[in-house]
């Protein structure tokens, strides 16, 4: 009990919060289905547990449902660590390679972003994931990289016990004729029957957990060798984004210079274990990091500071002739916009006819930018 206890703090029970969402509803639904629709096809239709092999197999689909929901919840309770409010570097000289955050009263520390939805500034952020309704970064990226790791794996193994289920009970229900083939569904020649007749609702919900299955495997793999190819240069999404912008302001001004990236240890293994380590614990404390020789350590920070006097400069200007209620998806609009909305939670700005909005990037229907106030600037968000 004591155990237990220390695991579960209050100030994770007010975390639980967390699980009020659309996108952990949807993933631990998917996970339910699966896991649920696996075991019992594997108990009552494919591999009666009276056999090793189908004891084998049991044991392995409960292994993949604990892993998976073991990485899960640690990638949503544990977070990924958030700068102290009020901080500052301790060389007080430092602080003009940083900026400030006015939210959370200090300033933000080298790879740290503020999270409009966490409403924090957050160590070495990855990305916000509606999934685990949290930040992917500093404390969580390795359980939430091993999320989407074990997450297909379960879901191959899940595959492939409902086809051979589908398979194994249809066969027995086949009946070939001379120009037909028919199927009945009514019973199974097979001794001894199941506990529970394969029928139609049966066939129904394997074929639907099927595709779940399939759908999660090929959509969460991708994500997966995502994070890995980030992870193996020792990089965040936000920061593969900076360099980016560092070299198209390099090649846009035609200067004499050459963006190294810091953190990039120099070997794959040694960036792997930034991340994965067998504590489990990543190295460092989250405010500083080990760069690579020739580096400094605001290297980066310095070169956002950069990226954002260029954004003021080569932002274009527009003037809003339509009003626009900020909606996320909207209808008024046209087909066009509507199908086009990116996918991302980003807040979108309400508009009205006559503002000014500052563009710093764009998409064909939809804009990146800020809303001018006043000679004041709010924060970035989506235009359409």
């Amino acid at each position: 009990m004591g155990t237990f206890c220390s695991v579960i703090r209050f100030e994770n029970l007010q975390e639980l919060k967390r699980l009020c969402h659309w996108g952990p509803i949807i993933a631990l639904g998917v996970i339910a289905i699966c896991s649920t629709m696996a075991m019992i096809d594997s108990v009552l239709w494919y591999w009666p547990l009276h056999t090793t092999g189908g004891s084998v197999n049991f044991i392995m689909l409960i292994n993949w449902t604990v892993m998976i929901l073991y990485n899960y919840f640690n990638a949503m309770f544990v977070g990924p660590g958030f700068v102290p409010l009020g901080w500052k570097p301790e060389n007080s000289q430092d602080s003009m390679y940083l900026q400030y955050c006015k939210v959370c009263q200090a300033y933000k520390a080298p790879r740290s972003h503020h999270c409009r939805k966490c409403n924090r500034c957050v160590m070495k952020m990855d990305h916000h994931c509606p999934w685990i309704n949290n930040c992917c970064g500093y404390q969580n990226h390795a359980s939430f990289t091993l999320f989407l790791l074990l997450a297909p794996l379960g879901c191959i193994h899940a595959a492939f016990i409902f086809v051979m289920t589908m398979y194994t009970q249809l066969y027995n229900r086949l009946s070939f004729g001379w120009n037909t083939v028919k199927i009945d569904m009514s019973a199974a020649r097979r001794d001894p029957l199941p506990i529970i007749p394969f029928g139609l609702a049966a066939f129904a919900a394997t074929l639907f957990a099927l595709g779940l299955a399939l759908g999660t495997t090929i959509a969460v793999g991708m994500l997966f060798f995502i994070q890995m190819k980030i992870i193996l240069r020792n990089k965040t999404s936000i920061e593969s984004w900076i360099e980016e912008k560092a070299k198209d302001r390099i090649q846009y001004y035609q200067l004499d210079e050459v963006f190294v990236f810091p953190y990039d240890m120099g070997s794959r293994w040694k960036n792997f274990k930034q991340v994965f380590t067998w504590s489990g614990v990543p190295e460092g404390d989250g405010l500083e990091w080990p760069i690579r020789e020739g580096c400094h350590q605001y290297s980066l920070t310095i070169e956002q500071l950069k990226q954002k006097a260029d954004k003021r400069v080569r932002s274009v200007r527009y003037k809003v002739i339509e009003d626009y209620s900020g909606s996320c998806c909207p209808l008024n609009k046209g087909i066009k916009t509507f199908f086009t909305s990116p996918c991302t939670e980003e807040p979108r700005i309400r508009l009205q006819k006559g503002e000014f909005v500052l563009a710093t990037r764009g998409l064909r229907y939809w804009l990146y930018g800020d809303k001018i106030l006043d000679d004041s600037i709010i924060e970035e968000a989506l235009v359409s």
